[in-house]
């Protein structure tokens, strides 16, 4: 379980969902969730390499996911995430940590099947803010709509080396998502430019990427190429 007070500096942080004001409020933010196309997730590394290119890209929502990071390097790593999503007008959420995202100023939290609940997580973060969840199966995502989560991301739907253990799950949630899902959804799962046609045919709009855009040699360039790929092209 992750500590409940973290500290920076030796000082604990606040988790009440209003330790950092953020220049986004809820009605905007969820706004600008509703017209989302793309959603690039990376640790540290592919941060730092792809998190500017895939920016000016085309990335509506950027996920900083570290399973290594120690709670300062999460909060450091966070506080420049932040700063570069807000310049270029994107969201900036944080995986799994809704104590750390409330300490560190995010825009949301992106929680699994087996962290924190949404309601918990939603208490930490504050109304303002977005929460997310992962679901895995028809079932989940019908559950993940009664949730209180703000989106759901819907896979993986091709293996993918980022959910070890995680069976592909196709695309067939994929159309049930489309036909029934009513609050802004995600497909995800080892989605890249020779895929990423296939799950828009299933009725995707909006997609997460991760080794797609963080591995890429051009990240701005990937970027765009897959978000004219769900139909989204920006500007």
């Amino acid at each position: 379980m992750p500590p409940s007070q973290p500290k920076r500096n030796g000082l604990p942080l606040t988790t009440d969902g209003s330790a950092r004001a953020c220049e986004t409020v809820g009605v905007d933010r969820r706004a600008r969730l509703r017209d989302a196309r793309l959603y690039f997730v990376a640790d540290r590394g592919g941060m730092e390499h792809a998190l500017e290119g895939a920016l000016a890209g085309g990335v509506d929502l950027f996920q900083l996911r570290d399973k290594d990071a120690s709670d300062d390097e999460l909060l450091a790593a966070a506080e420049i995430a932040r700063e570069r999503c807000h310049a270029a007008g994107a969201l900036f959420l944080l995986n799994d940590r809704p104590d750390l995202a409330a300490a560190g100023g995010a825009d949301g939290v992106h929680v699994g099947q087996d962290d924190v609940r949404v309601d918990r997580a939603r208490k930490l973060v504050g109304d303002d803010a977005l929460v997310g969840l992962s679901t895995h199966s028809m079932q989940q995502a019908q559950a993940g709509c009664r949730s209180g989560a703000d989106y759901i991301a819907v896979g993986p739907v091709h293996a993918t080396p980022t959910k070890e253990g995680r069976p592909a799950i196709g695309v067939a949630p994929i159309k049930y998502a489309a036909a029934h899902v009513s609050i802004p959804w995600f497909a995800i799962g080892g989605l890249d430019a020779g895929n990423v046609g296939a799950v828009v045919k299933a009725g995707a709009r909006r997609i997460v990427v991760v080794r797609a855009i963080a591995r890429a040699d051009d990240p701005e360039a990937a970027a765009r190429a897959l978000r004219a790929a769900t139909n989204g092209r920006r500007g």
